[in-house]
């Protein structure tokens, strides 16, 4: 069977309704970018980096307000202390593996002054997870020119998801994971906006994997299909970019990122010790040009009372965001001949069908 999306499938998480393309650029404004480097010589690479480049990457120029959530540390974003000292985000957004999150941050810096897009100066964000089973890391693969292309490459409308960009070498409750996304539409008395999220997903037991509350991890074992790991750690990662068209301020932007830990946990991720789960929300209904001077005038925002639809939107997105990114990966053999297995699509639904969910 062809790898598919999750609702491809007749699994539907959630109650909202799905934006357009039931993806984090269905945020007008909101473009991502990719390269993915998938080859054997002269050495093994299954690595890329993602970019999610807000206002249509004039963010440098025309700030959102943000919020950052650490719900376990075991990880690195650059670029959130500013986050959280001024509730503002400056900068496009990358992800990509641990050991060149350094190079991908410098490479968003040059680009940002060659492209006259930043301010009096520049605290890029960058996000990693590990993907050494896989790729072999060590070697630094991506160069500056890799994410100089993707920053070029970002673009509005569907987002490529699975083993792409950041997301190529990673792993996901013991089956391959790599990149997920989705959106969902949320009415309020002020107006209609629409929430996004974005993923790259690198953690978790398959013990412990439920897809619509449906426990798959327990029904699909390893004598069918064997781990990805020879001994299933307790760790791994995951990244969570949420955005929104809503006009919030930077409190409610990190209380939304703390709700992605509720999408998280729908799927089975409980945030282990070894684990980096790094959460971060911005939302473009507010302009704040870097320029300004005195007070600026804003959009206004949403009353707190009416935030928890918000809050149910990003536990949802989040949630098949995972799964998406789930689904969509294929099977991947790298370095040293690890295999990370794809999550079988006609066990999937035999295993819903069996819960009445597919």
């Amino acid at each position: 069977m062809n790898r598919a999306r999750i609702r491809d499938l007749g699994i539907i998480p959630g109650t909202f309704p799905i934006g357009r393309l039931n993806a984090i650029t269905d945020v007008p404004d909101v473009q991502v970018g990719q390269v993915t480097l998938i080859y054997d010589d002269p050495d093994i690479a299954r690595t890329g980096v993602t970019i999610i480049a807000p206002r249509s990457g004039a963010i440098g120029k025309d700030y959102a307000f943000a919020g950052f959530h650490r719900f376990n540390g075991c990880g690195e974003m650059t670029g959130v202390q500013w986050i959280e000292e001024t509730g503002l985000l400056t900068s496009a957004i990358a992800l990509t593996n641990t050991q060149q999150i350094g190079m991908v941050r410098d490479a968003l810096s040059e680009y940002s002054f060659m492209q006259s897009k930043t301010g009096p100066f520049y605290l890029p964000v960058v996000a990693e997870t590990f993907d050494g089973w896989l790729n072999g890391m060590g070697r630094q693969h991506l160069t500056k020119e890799h994410v100089f292309e993707a920053l070029t490459n970002c673009k509005s409308g569907p987002v490529d998801e699975g083993n792409v960009g950041g997301g190529t070498g990673m792993i996901c409750h013991e089956f391959k994971g790599g990149v997920g996304t989705s959106s969902r539409v949320v009415e309020t008395k002020s107006g209609t906006y629409t929430v996004g999220a974005l993923v790259q997903s690198n953690y978790g037991d398959r013990i412990q994997l439920r897809v619509d509350g449906v426990p798959v991890g327990r029904e699909i074992g390893y004598d069918h299909v064997p781990s990805a790991w020879e001994v299933p750690p307790k760790g791994g990662s995951i990244i969570v970019v949420i955005a929104t068209d809503a006009p919030l301020l930077g409190d409610q932007c990190k209380r939304l990122a703390q709700r992605a830990a509720s999408g998280l946990a729908r799927t089975g991720g409980v945030g282990h010790n070894t684990s980096g789960d790094l959460f971060l929300a911005f939302a473009t209904g507010n302009h704040i040009p870097n320029d300004a001077e005195g007070v600026i005038p804003l959009t206004g925002m949403i009353s707190p009372d009416y935030l928890n639809p918000f809050f149910d939107a990003v536990a949802e997105v989040v949630e098949e965001s995972i799964l998406n990114a789930l689904t969509a990966a294929e099977t991947m053999t790298g370095a040293d001949g690890h295999t990370a297995y794809a999550i079988p699509l006609e066990n999937l639904k035999r295993v819903m069908a069996k819960y009445h969910k597919a």
